[in-house]
């Protein structure tokens, strides 16, 4: 199921970041930052809602929002609930795991290219340690982790998706399937995903009826060096397809080597801060035309994981273009 978009465009992001985030090589990009998990809130997940709600208010300030599309990790996606009850304007909360940006920019899309609503403010948070706490230990445990699990990003990223015309067009969407390999360890994040990601990178491709060369960067959302590993291989094995021009942002938004973050980063936050940035930047000098975002996410719970169910995933491409005739 992919969408082609006419008149679809992103007209402004905002972006806030975590320390960790910060401290990492795409430091330069993340100038409005948090030293601590905080944020002088008196809770983490309250310090979640604080940065969402900053991301919605920077673009709001400057843009009129008709409608606002938001999720998180969180149970219930409260981050964005308290976020966005700041503000008086439409709301659709809507959770796909880490892959609630690029779901979010595809309802957007939809509804901009239908001429329903003029202009939708997609935004997506995470909090390393509110995230820990819910799905595996709180962090204060101290709990050992294997190489393969990755570390959630704190941070929170917002884009606006308008008919008027800008310098990122969005050309494309595709809606992904669930895919479940039965792995039910909540630490094998890229592993889970990665079948969703390779399952939809295929799709879009077929059905626009393109190769791998037409994009000058495909780029996944958190899969970690491990679930990069696992997409190549799976790709090869089971589509056919030699992956080039090929990225990860869980492995670009942190420095693994230097950084505690064991294989990479993972949250909603991940993708779009990674994209919303440099990407963006990358595709404004000329030096990107078109991206493929695959933002993946594990549609796991709490309580599925205490009864032993597996991991179904889901992954979303967007088709991102430089809008060349505007730059």
């Amino acid at each position: 199921m992919t969408f082609k978009y006419n008149n679809v465009y992103i007209k402004d992001t905002a972006v806030v970041a975590g320390k960790f985030e910060h401290e990492g090589p795409m430091s330069k990009y993340f100038p409005n930052y948090y030293d601590d998990f905080y944020m002088n809130a008196k809770t983490w997940e309250q310090a979640e809602s604080k940065m969402a709600s900053e991301t919605i208010g920077k673009i709001t300030k400057k843009n009129k929002v008709d409608l606002i599309i938001a999720g998180d990790l969180l149970n219930q996606i409260s981050a964005s609930n308290f976020a966005v009850a700041n503000f008086p304007i439409p709301y659709l909360g809507i959770y796909n795991a880490c892959a609630t940006a690029t779901e979010g920019l595809i309802i957007a899309s939809n509804f901009v290219e239908a001429k329903q609503v003029e202009n939708v403010l997609v935004n997506v948070s995470s909090h390393n340690n509110a995230a820990e706490k819910q799905f595996r230990y709180p962090v204060e445990y101290g709990g050992p982790k294997p190489k393969c699990t990755t570390f959630t990003v704190t941070g929170s990223a917002a884009a606006l998706v308008t008919s008027e015309k800008s310098k990122i067009k969005i050309e494309s969407g595709t809606i992904g399937v669930i895919q479940d390999y039965g792995i039910k360890d909540a630490y094998e994040m890229g592993a889970v995903m990665a079948p969703a990601a390779a399952y939809v990178i295929d799709k879009h491709l077929k059905e626009c009826n393109r190769n791998l060369e037409y994009y000058d960067l495909i780029l996944t959302g958190d899969l970690g060096e491990f679930g990069k590993r696992v997409l190549k291989d799976l790709m090869k094995e089971e589509y056919k397809i030699d992956l080039i021009n090929y990225n990860d942002t869980a492995t670009m938004i942190y420095d693994i080597n230097k950084q505690s973050v064991y294989s990479g980063g993972s949250g909603p936050a991940c993708a779009p801060m990674v994209t919303y940035t440099y990407v963006f930047d990358e595709m404004l000098k000329g030096n990107l035309k078109r991206v493929l975002l695959v933002a993946t996410g594990a549609l796991l719970s709490t309580t599925s994981v205490n009864q032993h169910q597996t991991i179904p995933a889901i992954a979303h491409a967007i088709s991102l273009e430089a809008n060349i005739w505007y730059i």
